[in-house]
């Protein structure tokens, strides 16, 4: 059993005996005129990550945070007791391609989950295995499409962490690799037609740096089999009218439609369908405005079914005659209700998903709107999948929560049961541990729920050890989900709190609204709230209080920061939107703007992001917690320079001896793809950071 690190703390040490020798980093005398405003940008330079002196100066960094997690006392012990309880197999659930059912499996430590298939119930066998790519694992397997006889599969790789892909073509009988590869591809999917070939979206290759020039005219392609890359179609995007900044498109499962969902930004679309047994019909428009989400689920021969939030916040299931599928003509199947609503499809049902307060409820409904049943699951917590083709037979499902690992349900829609499917073997016991639910109120009085877990029988003495952890944005719901990290922190004694913010999607379009723009700042405050709501319950207190999120939740912590400097010991901002008055000029940025708004937007919008932008917020004189910033050299979504200037600015101003450290990963990007074993370095360095810095030694 693990022993608790509570009562291993040494109170007569000092939190900082290590010595922190930061390398000086150069400055520029680089200045922006806003709106009449001169905004300093002393460390623009490091926005080039092509250039020798970013090189050498990541390096210096690396070498510095290194020399210092190298001296923490139980680093390895964290990073033996992570590898010893990642190490258990862990499944995909399994979904039928032509002859074959295919699922994905790790052994325990692989670095990436490898392709198995078997006929019915034969013996399984690889088909695919990505920790083949690479030498070092940081080649991964992205996504799988298979044509519709499943005698093809196209599969895209990511190299390094980065968001540009390859795809491949295979013959799925021979596991021979057809064609050229194609490359320089980019936020994608892949959907087949028939089994003649593919359609697919991409940007041109940009001018200047891959890894942090704008891209921001997305295109479809088609590509036939047979055929090069420089012979694929162009279907949409290549005009000025049809340029946006993000296209994806999909055939509907009777080979009878493509849809196209052109984006500005990260929420809103467009769509278009295009009637595919008729090649020359034109694209017939359904919604030609992005003021909406708005997608088709599947179709019924010339019938139509859509999920939108058009007039209906928390989103509804509507059904419209393909040949005039305008909203005037929709019709209502499955109604809004008072929670949001996400939907699948199989075996001819939809499968409707409520999040009520983050908790998953599901019901089963036929295409014409009636209710099978109510979907029975485990317990409280996250369900997801309830995906297979029309005329499967069975579905599948995941549930979890914070102390139960991913399990899988197998559901027999003829004989609607449902019977437990997968059951991890791990050494972990789910019952030890406790997850509740609280409501506490915001700045402005809005109730905000959290749910924090712990080891059952925890001492509320306000000196537990706490992850506060949060993200905000995007219309990204959190929802309770198992994680070996937070198991290993919980088994150290740990508290894990994980607020619904703001931003987030939990409660609809209007909630997600109201954490945007110049409403940003309900984010932060809700996330002040939590960390007050743990401090005044005596979970924890400030000197055992650690921050962390990532990219948008990398934004979030280090605001609070800057706004509450003494309201956290530790903070750990990874991979995080940390200038906000440059992010849309990187890769794909300018379609945050949804969410952000720009500093180009109005000198008002300008005044409210320089306002709690983390890079221009940070004052000389002042005490910061512990930072560990963290970052990957090839995040091509939340380019590094932004983490880069960061750091540079607050080891320039901090007060004290708070470390202020960053630890960029080599060959990494924001996050997708990364192999197991640097995800277990880099968790065993933030919690070795984390600790050590509120004091403890040693772990027993």
């Amino acid at each position: 059993m693990l022993i608790s690190i509570i009562a291993c703390k040494k109170e007569t040490e000092s939190t900082n005996s290590i010595t922190v020798n930061y390398p000086k980093t150069k400055t520029v005398d680089t200045v922006t005129n806003y709106f009449g405003t001169h905004v300093k940008d002393p460390y623009r330079w490091l926005e080039d990550d092509r250039s020798e002196d970013t090189k050498a100066w990541i390096k210096a960094q690396n070498v510095v945070t290194h020399k210092y997690l190298n001296e923490i006392p139980f680093r390895e012990e964290l990073k033996n007791r992570l590898s010893s309880l990642w190490n258990y197999e862990k499944r995909g659930a399994p979904h039928k391609e032509g002859d074959y059912f295919y699922f994905s499996k790790n052994d325990g430590l692989q670095n990436q989950s490898v392709i198995y298939r078997h006929k019915d119930n034969g013996e399984p066998e690889v088909f695919l295995d990505p920790n083949t790519f690479s030498k070092d694992g940081t080649t991964s397997l992205d996504g799988l499409s298979f044509s519709k006889n499943g005698k093809l599969l196209a599969y895209s790789i990511s190299e390094g962490g980065s968001d540009w892909r390859k795809i491949l073509v295979m013959d799925t009988e021979s596991k021979e690799i057809l064609e050229d590869t194609l490359s320089d591809i980019k936020f994608t999917q892949i959907s087949w037609f028939k089994n003649e070939g593919f359609y697919y979206s991409s940007y041109d290759k940009p001018k200047g740096s891959e890894l942090s020039a704008k891209t921001d005219q997305h295109k479809v392609y088609y590509h036939k089999m047979g055929t090069t890359q420089n012979e694929d179609h162009l279907i949409f995007g290549g005009t000025p009218e049809e340029k946006h900044r993000y296209i994806y498109s999909k055939v509907t499962e009777d080979n009878r439609f493509l849809i196209i969902t052109p984006r500005v930004a990260t929420s809103g679309n467009k769509l278009f369908i295009k009637d595919l047994s008729k090649p020359s019909s034109a694209f017939k428009t359904v919604l030609n405005h992005t003021e909406t989400d708005t997608n088709v689920i599947d179709n019924d021969g010339n019938t139509l079914l859509l999920v939108t939030n058009l007039n209906a916040p928390n989103k509804k299931i509507v059904s419209v005659d393909a040949s005039n599928p305008s909203p005037e003509n929709w019709v209502d199947v499955v109604p809004e209700t008072n929670n949001v609503l996400t939907v699948s499809k199989g075996g001819g049902y939809l499968f409707a998903h409520y999040m009520v307060d983050a908790i998953s409820k599901v019901k089963q409904y036929r295409y014409d709107g009636s209710l099978v049943k109510d979907v029975e699951l485990p317990g409280l917590g996250t369900a997801s999948g309830f995906s297979c083709k029309k005329e499967g037979k069975t579905n599948y499902f995941y549930f979890t929560n914070y102390n139960t690992p991913y399990s899988i349900y197998e559901m027999d829609l003829d004989a609607a049961e449902t019977k437990l499917y997968w059951k991890p073997n791990i050494n972990f016991n789910s019952s030890d541990y406790e997850s509740n639910q609280v409501f506490y109120t915001s700045k402005d009085g809005t109730k905000v729920p959290m749910i924090i877990t712990h080891k059952k029988g925890l001492d509320l003495n306000g000196k537990n050890p706490t992850i506060l952890y949060g993200y905000g944005g995007f219309n990204i719901s959190l929802t309770p989900n198992f994680s070996v990290t937070n198991a290993v922190w919980m088994g150290l004694g740990g508290v894990l709190a994980v607020p619904n913010l703001r931003g987030g999607g939990e409660y609809g379009k209007k909630w997600h609204l109201t954490g945007t723009k110049m409403l940003k700042q309900n984010v932060f405050a809700d996330f002040i709230a939590a960390a007050e709501y743990l401090i005044e319950n005596r979970y924890t207190s400030s000197p055992y209080l650690a921050l962390r999120g990532g990219s948008n939740g990398g934004l979030l912590v280090s605001a609070v920061m800057n706004q509450k400097p003494d309201l956290a010991k530790v903070v750990l901002p990874a991979v995080g939107v940390l200038d906000m008055l440059r992010y849309h000029t990187f890769t794909a940025g300018a379609g945050w703007a949804y969410d952000y708004g720009t500093a180009e937007d109005s000198k008002e919008m300008f005044a409210y992001l320089k306002g709690y932008s983390p890079l221009h917020n940070i004052k000389k004189g002042v005490q910061y917690p512990a930072t560990l910033v963290t970052t990957g050299d090839h995040d091509d979504r939340v380019v590094p320079a932004h983490s880069f200037k960061f750091a540079a600015e607050l080891q320039s101003k901090q007060r004290g001896d708070n470390p202020t450290l960053i630890r960029i990963e080599t060959n990494a990007g924001h996050g997708a793809g990364t192999p197991v074993r640097k995800v277990i370095d880099y968790n065993a360095d933030v919690f070795a950071f984390t600790l050590y810095n509120m004091g403890f030694r040693t772990l027993n």
